[in-house]
């Protein structure tokens, strides 16, 4: 068994692990480390999924990383396109050449007595086993389960004499021209196949329990491609990044505040995208915005597929799968030759690891989250953890700049190791995911971390709040135990509120 150190090992080379390889390298010159990959490309989310039409769900002048522009006008990127930014931003920044591919992480354990992390991993075409040692250990694994998404058992699915195909294992040679497809599901993956898949289909029919919010989106946007004609790249990017941050957070303020106003807003617009050619009641959903997360119409085509008549929608329950289709509670049969469910994702943190601390396994759902980066009473360890309100990737920026600044500030004083302590019982019920009631979120109550009532224990899914906590308050602030020991700095200079607002909106 081959063994190996670094100062750093950070698992997972997606979004998240790639961004937070390119910020430790650089502003943590001087360290080593390695990041560990499963599959046999980067990527991540947007390597394994391949199903048609496969596009962000957020706006790529704030999904891209702040210190890389995202450019053309292109709003919403298509999936090959995302893996190729991130491919890119990984060789100009040179650390595509410390991913190791192919490892699947087996264990992580924590020694006291050694201040480092032993993490076993399995090159799984072989089965041989590579051991490696660190003093700090970074998970970007996402928090959905590679391995299979969720998909309940649907009576009678064995009496299907068609296909039923998983988007999470979409195979490539699927031939669906001119034949008759049923979506199961009503969130993004189905929002984006539908309109899709309807080019080609004989018909395409999305059956969903209950609606969901839903905003149309240009593909384009005309304004940044008239900045970037008269602006130099990144000020027309922080420009961009800007204006869409501000309206990103004004849209999800507003749905928390003033939601019976937002709920008229929302569904007025979709009535205009309809122009009477649908019945409201497929778009009308019995919860309040950003209850659930928001989705988003790519130029309005699934309403340009609907009203084609390409593509229809059907609000009700399942009864069971026949020879032919799917039976619903009403009576109703819907023919399919093919079926996908699109029923959601399996919640999995940490890429199924299950670390231990002295020997002794850590059960998530009794943690809570600090800052929502650490992880209280796990030692020199961190998850980069996007937003689920905004573009996941402005939290990796921000958590990744964190923690470059820890590790800065413990080389500095001289200190080994790093443990968020609650000495105050301030454990609350939300998970780390928030208010957010998606049935893939309570599927997985009993394995998600909780955020605490109040101070750093509290995920407040707002950005500007995050920016100031973690580019500008102090490390040491009373509640991290450097070497089992607390401290506190003194207040260190911020700039006032301008500083933490300028950079928020403009980047680093």
């Amino acid at each position: 068994m081959s063994q190996h150190h670094f100062d750093v090992l950070i698992i997972g080379a997606g979004v998240s692990g790639i961004g937070m390889a390119c910020h430790l390298k650089r502003e943590c010159p001087g360290k080593s480390f390695a990041i560990l990959e499963r599959r046999q490309s980067l990527g991540g989310t947007w390597d394994l999924f391949r199903y048609p039409g496969i596009r962000s769900d957020s706006d790529m002048f704030t999904f891209g990383y702040n210190f890389r522009p995202w450019t053309g006008g292109k709003v919403l990127a298509d999936g090959a396109s995302i893996k190729n930014y991130v491919r890119e931003t990984a060789r100009e920044n040179n650390v595509d050449r410390h991913i190791r591919y192919g490892l699947k992480v087996i264990t992580a354990d924590w020694s006291s007595a050694d201040k480092c992390w032993t993490v076993v991993a399995e090159e799984e075409s072989t089965g041989e086993q590579q051991t490696f040692t660190t003093e700090f250990l970074v998970g970007c694994t996402g928090y959905y389960n590679y391995d299979h998404g969720y998909k309940p058992d649907f009576p009678g699915e064995s009496d299907f004499k068609g296909q039923v195909v998983h988007p999470q294992h979409w195979p490539e040679d699927l031939d669906y021209a001119g034949k008759k497809v049923v979506v199961i599901g009503s969130g993004a993956t189905a929002i984006t196949l539908v309109p899709t898949m309807a080019e080609k289909a004989a018909h395409v029919t999305m059956l969903q329990r209950s609606p969901t919010y839903l905003m149309p989106l240009p593909s384009t946007d005309k304004v940044t491609l008239g900045l970037q004609k008269v602006l130099p790249e990144k000020l027309a990017y922080r420009l961009t990044r800007a204006r869409n941050i501000s309206i990103s957070r004004l849209l999800y303020q507003r749905s928390r505040k003033s939601p019976r106003a937002m709920r008229r807003l929302f569904l007025s617009i979709i009535r205009r995208q309809l122009d009477g050619k649908a019945d409201m009641r497929h778009f009308t959903p019995d919860y309040n915005p950003w209850d659930q997360r928001l989705c988003v119409v790519k130029d309005g085509d699934l309403f340009d597929a609907i009203k084609s008549g390409k593509a229809s929608i059907a609000t009700d329950h399942i009864e069971r799968f026949t020879e032919t289709g799917i039976r619903l509670k009403s009576g109703e049969t819907l023919e399919a030759d093919i079926i996908i469910p699109a029923t959601g994702l399996e919640i999995q943190m940490l890429g199924g690891i299950k670390p231990r601390v002295d020997g002794q396994a850590v059960v998530m759902r009794d943690k809570i989250i600090y800052k929502n980066v650490m992880v209280e009473g796990i030692p020199n360890a961190a998850m980069i953890f996007g937003y689920t309100n905004i573009s996941w990737t402005l939290k990796v920026d921000i958590a990744a700049e964190y923690l470059c600044r820890l590790l800065n500030l413990m080389d500095k004083r001289g200190y080994r190791s790093v443990v968020a302590r609650d000495t105050g019982d301030s454990r609350g019920e939300d998970t780390i995911l928030g208010s957010l009631n998606s049935g893939y979120i309570k599927r997985a109550d009993d394995r998600l971390p909780r955020q605490g009532t109040h101070g750093p224990w509290k995920s407040t899914q707002n950005y500007l709040e995050d920016v100031k906590t973690l580019r500008f308050e102090p490390i040491e602030d009373g509640y991290l135990e450097f070497d089992g020991k607390r401290t506190r700095a003194g207040a260190e200079a911020s700039g006032g509120f301008l500083r933490p607002l300028r950079s928020a909106l403009f980047g680093s």
